[in-house]
């Protein structure tokens, strides 16, 4: 029944910030997926007859390494596998499975908010015990495997049937079908006042959830319409597609732009949202308003306490470094501590299982909190729900409310996609290579405080990560912050974040790259960014 295959290794299985992620054609080519996967294998202790979660956003190829993942689990000597209805378990929901369940990890098929289809991305995580991504010295042990792997073992079993629920046993271990919504759909249930929402939605409040044909649409088709009453249609788009229907599953204002429309349209719903790919991004615009995922971050913790969950306050907050200083703010007033982290959601993991912090946040649209151990897009929708059904005003109340007993936070992120790897990287070192003459000149009339490369001490484990994003700040809580991403596919992706403070409650309705302006050409300015990249302007705007 189980076999071993002699395999060579590939050069290019590096972990990124969460998981591996390459074009299908990559992952195609041959033993290529299962060498990555039995590296994960090699580089795990202690999991004989353990359970491992198994599941994917739905992706083009998804269903044939789920396949792979079975049979080479069961060769590997795990004792069962939980695997998602059609292979479709969200993130979050695949995090909250394990930790519910205490498999002894997960194993999640997603590329996250990147595109889907034959020639589009795809993705391999591992997920630890804690429901959480793989630390940095997991994911470090896997590549080192990945360079000396010689064989791989894998399980002649057959195919798994993976749309009918129930449990069939599969080269002497247990594989269990389950139903991918209902063990998230519980905990959303223990979180939020759901009699609360259900009054909501019959006084007549209308919403537009976007599903964007991902992984979300069968927990938004469950949770909002069939649990919670909201009308038929609320959730759109919502049957998990290969290639997303064609679309970049990214809820962002460039490829949501359609919802944003209707958002500021004169028939507007009263509030619009949208998650990504894999489930755990979101997107918050209401009637008239878009908020910003740093915002959110700030507005979600200021009125937490309005969800049952959440009713006994936050232990603190942690954001990643490139997201904004709002939620600083509000930690302050609070009294509770405020955690900033590299950008990547397994720094938050040591604050959660610590209960240092109660609500993570990053800029790029994730927020979540310590129900599990992924940001999660439908929690951060479900608690804008709660929040507006106890406070009973608008979305646009809650947002300039906030803004004015806190200040507003200019804030803007704009991303350079595809750069040719050598020309980033040579912008980067020039940058790195200055920033020591940095503190004391101006640009732009902006006098500059300090610049730095970001380096984090992990308040648990004492642990260090260093270069984790270019930080110049200047005089008065302005900043800019260049960073290239790890979540890409091909060349690499510039993002610089630009913000501004502005207490001033009379200026809080200013057009945000307006207000960003001389920032922005500051950041060129101060990296060469026109030079560097041939780009006159950016290929994504947030």
């Amino acid at each position: 029944m189980i076999r071993t295959v002699a395999t060579k290794p590939y050069s290019d299985q590096k972990p990124g910030t969460s998981g591996l992620r390459k074009k299908v054609p990559v992952f195609q080519q041959e033993h290529y997926a299962e060498n990555f996967i039995q590296s994960i294998f090699d580089a795990l202790d202690g999991f004989k007859g353990k359970t491992l979660v198994i599941g994917g956003d739905g992706r083009f190829y998804n269903r044939e390494v789920i396949q792979t993942a079975i049979a080479m689990a069961a060769a590997n000597g795990f004792g069962k596998v939980m695997v998602g209805q059609g292979g479709i378990l969200s993130t979050p929901a695949a995090s909250h499975v394990i930790r519910k369940y205490k498999a002894f990890g997960g194993i999640i098929l997603s590329a996250s908010h990147n595109p889907g289809g034959p020639h589009e991305d795809f993705g391999i995580k591992y997920n630890a015990g804690n429901g959480g991504p793989a630390p940095e010295k997991l994911t470090d042990a896997i590549f080192a495997k990945t360079k000396v792997i010689s064989s791989f073992k894998i399980a002649d079993i057959g195919t798994v049937d993976l749309d009918t629920i129930g449990t069939v046993e599969a080269g002497g271990m247990t594989v269990e079908v389950i139903d991918p919504v209902a063990d998230y759909a519980e905990l959303m249930e223990s979180l939020f006042d759901f009699d609360a929402l259900r009054a909501l939605f019959k006084s007549g409040f209308r919403m537009r959830f976007d599903a964007m044909h991902a992984v979300t649409g069968p927990y938004a088709k469950e949770i909002l319409e069939n649990r919670l009453g909201a009308p038929n249609g609320t959730a759109r788009n919502f049957i998990p597609l290969p290639d997303f229907g064609g679309h970049h599953p990214d809820p962002n204002l460039v490829h949501a732009k359609h919802l944003y429309d209707e958002m500021m349209g004169p028939d507007a719903p009263d509030f619009g949202a949208a998650s990504d790919g894999d489930g755990d991004r979101n997107l918050i615009i209401g009637k008239g308003i878009f908020v910003t995922p740093s915002d959110s971050v700030a507005m979600l913790a200021a009125n937490a306490h309005l969800a049952p969950g959440y009713k006994a306050g936050l232990k603190g907050i942690a954001r990643s470094m490139p997201t904004s200083g709002a939620a600083d703010r509000v930690a302050e007033k609070l009294g509770i501590g405020i955690y900033e982290t590299p950008t990547g959601w397994k720094f938050f993991g040591n604050l959660l299982d610590a209960d240092m912090a109660t609500i993570c946040g990053e800029e790029s649209a994730g927020t979540g909190s310590n129900h599990v151990r992924e940001k999660d897009g439908l929690w951060a929708v479900l608690l804008w729900l709660n929040i507006l059904a106890a406070r009973g005003e608008s979305a646009k109340q809650i947002v300039t409310e906030h803004w004015a007993a806190y200040g507003r936070n200019y804030y803007s992120r704009h991303d350079y996609e595809e750069v040719e790897t050598d020309r980033a990287n040579a912008l980067v070192d020039e940058l790195r290579a200055k920033l020591a003459s940095l503190p004391g000149t101006s640009v732009r009339g902006m006098k500059i405080a300090s610049a730095d490369d970001f380096a984090y001490h992990d308040p648990v484990d004492g642990s260090i990560a260093k270069n984790q994003g270019i930080r110049v700040l200047f005089e008065g809580g302005s900043r800019v912050v260049f960073r290239l991403s790890g979540t890409g596919t091909s060349g690499a992706t510039l993002r610089v974040y630009i913000e501004r403070y502005e207490p001033d409650k009379s200026r809080h309705d200013l057009d945000t790259q307006e207000a960003l302006a001389d920032l922005i050409a500051a950041a060129d300015d101060i990296a060469g960014i026109r030079s560097h990249t041939g780009r006159a302007k950016p290929s994504v705007i947030t």
